[in-house]
């Protein structure tokens, strides 16, 4: 609970800069919708080899803020879902496995904009799981099984860094990519001597600013 305390006062923090920063015709502060698709994996160890990557989606609300003329911090909230899949034989029966880990994604970019309509990106991303599921499916005969929401099982809380870049093919309209590194292992009790599972993830989308 601190932690998600801690998250929304970085972003409450950033958006009552936004408000209180002086807007002109040059660098208004902005507000915006994104949205897109995520390809997500968690890191491999020994136990994880035959992962493959989950298609999802992400979608949220940003403020962006310019600081100098080059440069500007944006702040977002996501409805954002991580996971992974995976391929395995059991007593020669074939099954397939989804992971499905939902979070509510509080990134906070710091952009510098290499011409006015393209941007680089870095900085931290704080996330608060909402939901963990697996669904289980035997390709022999097709039958499945959905695992009920298993969060407390799991951190709730998770930390990641982010690199990407975008470009606004107008003033309003454009299109964003980020890669978001997890440094958080997702197993609340990790046994002694083993490796982290951290979340991984691409992310492709598009984004509409409010002027």
């Amino acid at each position: 609970m601190k932690k998600l305390i801690l998250g929304l006062a970085v972003t409450a923090s950033s958006l009552a800069f936004a408000q209180q920063t002086p807007k002109s015709s040059s660098n208004p502060v902005t507000f915006g919708v994104k949205g897109g698709m995520n390809v997500s994996s968690l890191s491999k160890d020994e136990g994880l080899d035959d992962q493959k990557s989950k298609i999802g989606f992400n979608a949220g609300v940003f403020a962006n803020i310019p600081v100098a003329e080059s440069f500007s911090i944006q702040p977002e909230v996501l409805y954002s879902q991580y996971g992974s899949k995976a391929d395995y034989t059991v007593l020669g029966n074939k099954y397939s496995s989804s992971t499905k880990l939902d979070y509510i994604a509080v990134p906070v970019m710091f952009q510098y904009n290499l011409i006015p309509n393209l941007f680089v990106e870095a900085g931290p991303e704080f996330g608060f799981m909402v939901s963990a599921k697996n669904k289980i499916k035997n390709e022999s005969n097709g039958n499945s099984t959905t695992s009920d929401n298993y969060k407390d099982d799991l951190k709730t809380f998770n930390f990641g860094i982010g690199l990407g870049a975008g470009y606004y093919f107008t003033d309003n309209f454009g299109i964003t990519a980020r890669y978001v590194a997890g440094l958080t292992d997702v197993a609340k009790n990790r046994p002694n001597g083993s490796d982290a599972v951290r979340n991984n993830t691409f992310q492709v989308g598009l984004a509409y600013k409010f002027k």
